[in-house]
């Protein structure tokens, strides 16, 4: 039987999430927060609509989440979001103590990693789901932009 339940299947959700954030002229990244397969938070980059630097897809994924359960760890949930996260998201999840990270295109200029930022040393890491269209939609994004 096969598992309804996989990154991939999850990493869709967060890859729909960025698609509305590409309609509303926001750069396409989308983000999720799942407990036990069940979605607690969706949301994209609001960085346009709330003229918010701070509006990253994870920061609302990850207020939204924390409100859902009513405390401020995230522990036993996983964040999906479709780009690496830069420094400023990496330490807000350093700072929630999620479980786990999944992410779909890496950020080679202003990912977390290349900016020496780090997660919680709890935290997995997984990345490369979906990578090819997590990657195509930001491109499309900005040659649209150019």
């Amino acid at each position: 039987m096969e598992m309804l339940f996989t990154d991939e299947y999850f990493m869709e959700i967060a890859l729909k999430e960025a698609e509305t954030a590409f309609s509303q002229g926001e750069i396409p990244v989308g983000a999720i927060v799942v407990s036990n397969n069940q979605i607690l938070a969706r949301t994209h980059n609001l960085t346009e609509l709330l003229t918010d630097v701070t509006a990253h897809a994870e920061i609302q994924a990850i207020s939204s989440a924390a409100n859902y359960l009513g405390g401020k760890y995230l522990k036993d949930c996983i964040l999906y979001v479709t780009l690496e996260p830069c420094n400023m998201c990496a330490g807000a999840l350093y700072w929630s103590q999620i479980t786990r990270v999944v992410f779909g295109a890496e950020d080679h200029k202003r990912g977390y990693r290349a900016m020496g930022g780090q997660l919680h040393p709890k935290t997995q890491l997984e990345f490369g789901i979906l990578e090819d269209r997590c990657a195509a939609l930001m491109k499309s994004f900005f040659k649209k932009k150019r």
